[in-house]
């Protein structure tokens, strides 16, 4: 079976260009100058009414840190619910006590008001303070997606912590490996590190 390639785009006009290069799946966001934020409602529903592909939705209030006020987490939950009522494939965020430890308890919160859409953690996994119980905490939350670069700036820097990740992860849980992953060099990181899912800016050629 061919793996994901899920392309991170800004824009409709994005989507379009990518689309038609072979991305597989869409994450879409704004800003991504500071990691991705959430996107508008319009442009969420012109993506997903327009194009059959998936698309998971960047669920992010703002840049920064990923520790979030009770407000913050409100706009979430809002955010969530809009991408519910418009039929979105899925939901991507990621939150983070003060200590940099997986903030489990409004994740599975997250989870559980996100169903029946499929859920990703993002690359906020990252900072967190032990990756491999991290990644044991939001399988057992029921976390469908993990985006991660294995800790480090590159996939290709954090190959062994992504090899050791995929082994926790098993068959229920999916890592889409991340981080500098491009179509010059995605044959490279394949053979590196085998998962079923890549993530990307330049992941295709557009």
């Amino acid at each position: 079976m061919n793996p994901v390639k899920e392309v991170c785009v800004e824009s409709f006009q994005e989507t379009i260009a990518a689309v038609a290069a072979g991305a597989t799946r869409i994450e879409l966001c704004e800003h991504l100058v500071c990691g991705g934020t959430t996107p508008s409602y319009g442009t969420i529903k012109q993506v997903l009414t327009k194009f059959n592909v998936p698309v998971m939705v960047m669920i992010r209030p703002r840049g920064g840190d990923f520790c979030y006020s009770a407000d913050e987490f409100e706009i979430m939950c809002q955010d969530i619910e809009v991408c519910k009522e418009l039929k979105a494939t899925g939901v991507v965020f990621g939150l983070l006590n003060k200590d940099h430890s997986i903030d489990v308890e409004r994740t599975a919160q997250l989870v559980q008001f996100a169903k029946p859409m499929q859920v990703t953690f993002h690359k906020a996994i990252d900072e967190s303070t032990d990756l491999l119980l991290a990644v044991s905490q939001l399988k057992e939350i029921g976390v469908n997606r993990i985006l991660t670069s294995g800790g480090k700036a590159t996939a290709i820097e954090g190959s062994e912590m992504l090899l050791d990740m995929l082994k926790i992860a098993g068959n229920t849980l999916k890592i889409i490996v991340a981080g500098k992953v491009t179509w010059e060099n995605f044959d490279l990181i394949r053979q590196l590190i085998p998962s079923s899912d890549y993530h990307g800016r330049r992941l295709v050629e557009f």
